[in-house]
């Protein structure tokens, strides 16, 4: 048996120290080593979930009813209604990537949901007084053909700023709220994973009174009472979040997260001629000591290139403590790997384009399969996007039926039905996990930008569908003379259109098992962390192992 040094009182005092003190850098509201009983965990992320729900009921509250908006009090033409709906959809889905990167190098994420609601707010006080102030109502009189200029230009100001405020609110707020959970404490572990669901949950209800309560009130009493709840809604739970600061843990920027991408990459390419080791404790790594903030990756097989990168050049030479000084030619085995992750990343996004959890499937499936998420992160999103293959297949054989029987019958709305209860599971599957693995797989220094990604691959489909209907509808009246896309409904052939996704999602979801079954998950090393409680004491904690599969 190997001999430990240290002996049993000490290894439980690790034990309890860990217990007490929550050990990842991250810091309480004084600027100290947070203590877990009073900070984080569900007494902090319910905080964020509520916010949360505001954000998604401003949102939808205004997309569900823009174009509505656009024609009807706008007086635009459809075609032009649609285009700038589309723009700003498009707009507001890819500005957290720039939110997710300002959060993560500069701002803090705790600081940039600040901020970027403060912007949604000044968006939605705008938005509702537009129809209250006099100069600024849409028309002189009860009806007109061509609304105010100002009505026009404050409308467009607001909705733009409540697109400005979504890219900083997004990305920052998710990690957020996921960052109160400690990676290294398995029960915390076992908390963020329900995390992703519940916060699915907060969504979700956002988005149901949005499309349900906010556009009946928005068509039967008027926008600006509307805006008035949205505003008002908003406020609240911005108050209710500020409340919420003291049980935080935070997490303090750390400059621009690409840098060290990038350093890896030019460090790789100069040393390109230089045999890479097979022995992987032969590259360069700080030592435990050294590396204060994050935690050590350990070294994978894959992208066996990048490695190279910390590759010391001169072992034992007094040129090695110079190299090490110049991250632009030596690396950390540790800046290799997050290089390494991000490139895992991209296929997994690619192909994610086209696209009653928790408590029932997750408890099963833990017991099935042995692994505490029940099933790995890329099994659920496959999971999903076969639900997403199934919902299309419904979709085509329904419409297929109505159209042949359209002229003789009425079909229920109840038809509908299947498709939405199945692209809810879909949903449940997909987008959680995205959510979930677009967080946990990316460098921990880059979780709000990782949130961000995500959420370009719904922007990012959008102008992909955009651009499939244009070919698709082309491509069919160059072969049969005769548009899938009509002026109605019954002069259309939506049908095909579905078996197109269907066909180009199963092709997709093949792509997809490929990658998924090559990939390799983030593997963290076991560390020794020494920090300071406060109180002029040292705490040494063992963590985990944390290699997510």
């Amino acid at each position: 048996m190997e001999h430990n040094s240290k002996t049993d009182p000490e290894i439980q005092d690790s034990y309890d120290n860990q217990q007490k003190w929550v050990l990842d850098s991250s810091l309480d509201s004084k600027g100290k080593i947070p203590l877990r009983a009073r900070t984080g965990a569900w007494r902090a992320a319910l905080f964020v979930i509520a916010i949360e729900f505001s954000e998604r009921l401003s949102y939808f509250g205004i997309a569900t009813n823009l174009v509505v908006y656009f024609t009807t009090i706008l007086h635009q033409d459809l075609k032009m209604a649609v285009k700038n709906a589309n723009y700003w959809s498009g707009v507001t889905t890819l500005m957290p990537l720039l939110g997710g990167f300002v959060a993560d190098a500069y701002l803090g994420r705790y600081a940039a949901v600040l901020l970027a609601t403060i912007i949604y707010l000044m968006g939605l006080i705008l938005l509702t007084l537009s129809w209250f102030i006099p100069g600024l109502k849409p028309c002189h009189e009860e009806m007109c053909v061509e609304p105010r200029k100002a009505h026009e230009i404050a409308f467009f100001i607001a909705i733009y700023l409540i697109s400005i405020g979504t890219g900083g609110h997004k990305p920052s707020l998710e990690s957020f709220g996921a960052d109160q959970f400690e990676d290294g404490h398995p029960q915390e572990r076992k908390m963020k994973m329900s995390y992703f669901n519940w916060w699915s949950t907060g969504l979700c209800a956002g988005v149901l009174t949005a499309v349900t309560v906010i556009v009946y009130i928005e068509d039967r009493i008027g926008w600006g009472v509307a805006g008035i709840i949205l505003t008002i809604v908003m406020a609240t739970s911005f108050m209710i979040f500020l409340i919420g600061k003291p049980f935080y843990r935070y997490r303090a920027p750390t400059g621009s997260p690409l840098t060290p991408i990038l350093q890896v990459f030019v460090a790789a390419f100069a040393k390109r001629h230089i045999p890479c080791p097979n022995d992987s404790s032969l590259l360069h790594e700080l030592s435990r000591e050294e590396y204060t903030r994050g935690r050590l990756l350990s070294s994978t097989k894959n992208l066996k290139f990048l490695d190279k990168a910390a590759v010391i050049e001169d072992r034992g030479s007094e040129n090695a403590m110079a190299e090490k000084e110049s991250p632009w030619r030596l690396a950390t085995v540790t800046k290799v790997e997050e290089a390494k992750l991000l490139i895992n990343m991209i296929p997994i996004w690619f192909f994610t384009l086209a696209f009653v959890y928790e408590k029932l499937l997750v408890p099963l499936l833990r017991h099935i399969t042995g692994n505490e998420r029940g099933i790995s992160i890329l099994q659920r999103i496959g999971t999903g996007m076969v639900f997403s293959l199934i919902t299309m297949i419904i979709a085509a054989l329904i419409e297929r039926r109505r159209l042949d029987h359209y002229n003789n019958m009425t079909m229920s709305a109840i038809w509908l039905a299947p498709q939405f209860i199945i692209i809810g599971i879909a949903d449940a599957f997909t987008l959680v996990g995205l959510q979930e693995y677009f967080y946990d797989q990316v460098p921990d220094s880059m979780r709000s930008l990782g949130i961000a990604f995500y959420l370009s691959v719904i922007g990012a489909a959008s102008f992909v569908n955009t651009l499939l209907m244009t070919v698709c509808d082309r491509l069919a009246e160059e072969i049969s003379g005769k548009s899938w896309f009509g002026k109605d409904l019954n002069s259309s052939r939506l049908d095909r259109f579905y078996w197109t996704l269907a066909s180009l999602t199963a092709v997709n979801i093949c792509f997809f098992v490929v990658v998924a079954k090559r990939y390799t998950y983030k593997s963290v090393q076991p560390s020794l962390a020494v920090v300071d409680g406060g109180d002029d004491v040292e705490i040494t904690s063992m963590t985990n192992t944390s290699k997510y599969t």
